[in-house]
């Protein structure tokens, strides 16, 4: 490349580049300049423009010293929706889920109520982490979504909040589902198999359509089989039969389960341990 070109191009770059500053330069001098102006009216204008352009830093900033200004006014509700939208779109939905709400009360006869009143539970929703997690936000979610369901029952967003909270059961499902299954893998090593039964039982209540209920039903009777065949002699018959009572409840619900066939091994093996025992007692021991 020729020197003169080469010249050329590297004043351009520089040029440029300097130009780019001034113009930083410019607006955070400007965008200063109008935190410390007193006019009002002028900064929720451009707090508005800013919110339009998806510079939500800025808006944030603005909003936040005009929200006591205008409030009680005919403007204080929009720049409180716009507001609460700021910290919505900056992802902060912990934050952005208590203005919705708060929104919701201020304003009941709004024509953002409704809409607040669902992305209040929907801020819920996002912040609900992996099934392995704590499990608080997702709680939360379900009881805000059906919260709104009530209040809203002939809004357009119920079929929505139907989805979501299928999803978030799902979660729930999965995260009682794994909490059961170690309960009874670590039964045997800490010689307790109440809590793997308690376990079952909860989910079967709780989640009665669930993919995973027949086998749940299995580990339970399983569990009151292995409690019963390590317990002490008083006690054992009483927890066979509450493994016969709960097989002959599966067989009944799921004759078709895949578990069908471990299931009637344990259910042998109740037959004969109570046989056993009765010998025992017809004999004298």
């Amino acid at each position: 490349m020729p020197t003169f070109a080469l010249h050329l191009k590297t004043t351009l770059k520089y040029s440029f580049a300097l130009l780019i500053l001034s113009t930083l330069f410019f607006s955070c001098d400007r965008y200063n300049k109008l935190l410390k102006s007193s006019d009002y009216d002028l900064k929720l204008k451009r707090a508005d423009e800013y919110y339009q352009k998806g510079n939500y830093v800025k808006a944030i900033q603005l909003y936040t010293e005009l929200l006591p200004v205008f409030k009680g006014s005919e403007k204080a509700e929009e720049v409180y929706y716009n507001f609460t939208y700021c910290n919505y779109y900056q992802g902060d939905y912990s934050l952005s889920q208590y203005h919705f709400k708060n929104f919701a009360r201020q304003f009941p006869n709004s024509k953002h109520t409704e809409e607040c009143y669902f992305m209040n539970a929907y801020c819920y929703y996002l912040s609900s982490p992996h099934y392995t997690l704590d499990q608080t936000d997702t709680k939360s979610a379900i009881k805000e979504l059906q919260s709104f369901v009530d209040e809203y029952p002939e809004s357009s967003r119920i079929d929505t909040c139907n989805t979501i909270m299928d999803k978030l059961r799902y979660k729930l499902e999965n995260k009682d589902y794994d909490q059961l299954k170690q309960y009874f893998k670590l039964a045997d090593y800490f010689n307790d198999y109440k809590a793997a039964i308690s376990a079952c039982q909860n989910f079967l209540k709780e989640f009665p359509d669930s993919r995973y209920v027949d086998e749940v039903y299995f580990i339970m009777i399983d569990s009151h089989y292995l409690l019963a065949i390590k317990s002490v002699p008083g006690k054992k018959k009483e927890r066979l039969d509450k493994a016969i009572e709960s097989y002959l409840k599966f067989v009944d619900l799921y004759p078709k389960s895949e578990y069908l066939g471990k299931a009637e091994g344990v259910y042998s093996s109740c037959l004969q341990e109570k046989e056993n025992i009765l010998k025992k007692e017809k004999n004298g021991f």
